[in-house]
């Protein structure tokens, strides 16, 4: 018998991985991605990406006037050129890292947590002061550590508590509240209450489904509610933002100029490039980006734009609960937080139903590191969420637990574990 009747093919076949040339091998890695990607996901985030190239160029001469000065004047469309820039070089690292498999997704959001806690223990020392806080690193290119932190952060926790399932006597919980303290002590220096309410909220989620009691979430709660209360004790800026939406503002405060700017177009929007009110607001290309879109393009706009994030949230949301394990449950989990949680902030902002927090809406706003930032955080959540459609799970998914999955009767292995850590921490 030939050597080909013996294993189907020839030596040397294209089928045969060790004589593929590295063209091939891109390919075939290729066709994986694309069949284990989240595509509705991905065209979803594109969408929105284009949605935010068409909001800059028409926030862009609000800002660029507003920064120009008699010696240098920008041009109308100065920071829409940029953005292009930026959104490219977000994109190809959105696309390089959803590239990744899931282990090695893991290990360098973990290595990168590390990295950021360091340069976020630095920012104190000495970090670059922009208006009037202290955020940023300039190593030779200028980039603010907690946006890079908040992805890793995410999928770090997701790692630490995913421990549990292993060693049910690990002390997880109180190493990831006491990172998550020491985190927010840090923000809180700067001072940047805005990212601190960030990662409270996502340590909060994860703590949540991982099974932790309510008591000790209460806890976590006490500690916000005493955060808010130090930041208006001891911070002016956070007093002066804090009185201003309590006492509903005036005509010149940044959220009221916001919110007119945003009703000023009524539903349908003053058209492109028409809008005035966007002229006398400050940073219309980053944080009230979302005002800009609804003076020119109208309410219906805006509205749509806010569908689209819970599209994506809802999305997200329920690949991670049809998960098979728990890190991947809250790793998906934690990432969508850190974007919706930011998105829904900065809209509550303009909406005047939010103090302001000097947070930009992701994928939409203008950036440089803070749009790589976000486009890395997208990447993780498509990279760990991946899944091969074709292969048959050998559990139901974590959906099981929240009652989303009726398709197995017998609770696996895996989930038997689960529900008895879940058990353990009420008891």
């Amino acid at each position: 018998m030939s050597m080909a009747g013996v294993n189907g093919r020839t030596p040397g076949a294209r089928g045969d991985s060790r004589a593929a040339s590295p063209a091939d091998r891109l390919k075939a890695e290729l066709r994986i991605w694309w069949r284990e990607i989240d595509r509705p996901l991905l065209l979803l985030v594109l969408l929105l990406m284009g949605i935010g190239t068409v909001a800059v160029a028409a926030a862009s001469p609000a800002s660029a006037r507003r920064l120009s000065t008699s010696d240098v004047a920008l041009s109308d469309l100065h920071f829409f050129w940029q953005h292009l820039v930026w959104q490219t070089l977000g994109l190809g690292t959105l696309l390089l890292v959803s590239l990744l498999p899931r282990t090695s997704a893991r290990r360098i959001a973990v290595l990168m947590a590390g990295v950021m806690s360091v340069c976020l223990l630095l920012v104190p020392l000495i970090g670059v002061e922009v208006n009037g806080a202290h955020r940023w690193l300039n190593f030779g290119i200028r980039f603010q550590p907690s946006e890079f932190l908040k992805p890793a952060f995410a999928v770090a926790l997701a790692w630490v508590l995913s421990w549990r399932l292993r060693e049910t006597d690990l002390p997880v919980i109180q190493a990831t509240m006491a990172f998550t303290a020491v985190v927010i002590a840090l923000l809180m220096m700067q001072p940047d209450l805005g990212s601190a309410v960030i990662f409270a909220g996502v340590c909060g989620v994860l703590l949540l489904l991982a099974g932790v009691p309510l008591a000790r979430l209460g806890v976590l709660l006490a500690a916000g509610a005493g955060l808010l209360l130090a930041a208006y004790v001891f911070y002016d800026n956070a007093r002066s933002r804090i009185d201003a939406f309590l006492g509903g503002g005036s005509a010149y405060d940044q959220v009221d100029l916001a919110w007119r700017t945003l009703l000023a177009g009524g539903w349908t929007g003053t058209g492109f490039w028409l809008g005035t009110r966007k002229l006398s607001l400050p940073e219309a290309h980053t944080d009230y980006i979302f005002s800009v879109i609804g003076e020119e393009f109208g309410l219906l706009i805006c509205a749509m734009v806010v569908v689209l994030y819970l599209v994506i949230v809802l999305r997200a949301l329920m690949r991670a609960f049809d998960a098979d394990d728990l890190f991947t449950m809250l790793a998906s989990t934690g990432l969508t937080a850190v974007l919706g949680g930011q998105a829904f902030i900065n809209i509550l902002v303009n909406l005047k139903l939010f103090p302001s927090k000097g947070m930009t809406l992701p994928l939409v706003s203008y950036g440089g590191s803070s749009t790589i930032a976000i486009c890395l955080t997208v990447g993780l959540l498509l990279s760990i969420s991946r899944r091969n459609p074709h292969l048959s799970r050998t559990t139901p998914g974590l959906a099981r637990l929240f009652g989303l999955d009726s398709r197995v009767t017998t609770p696996p292995r895996r989930l038997a574990a689960v529900a008895s850590i879940h058990r353990d921490a009420d008891r």
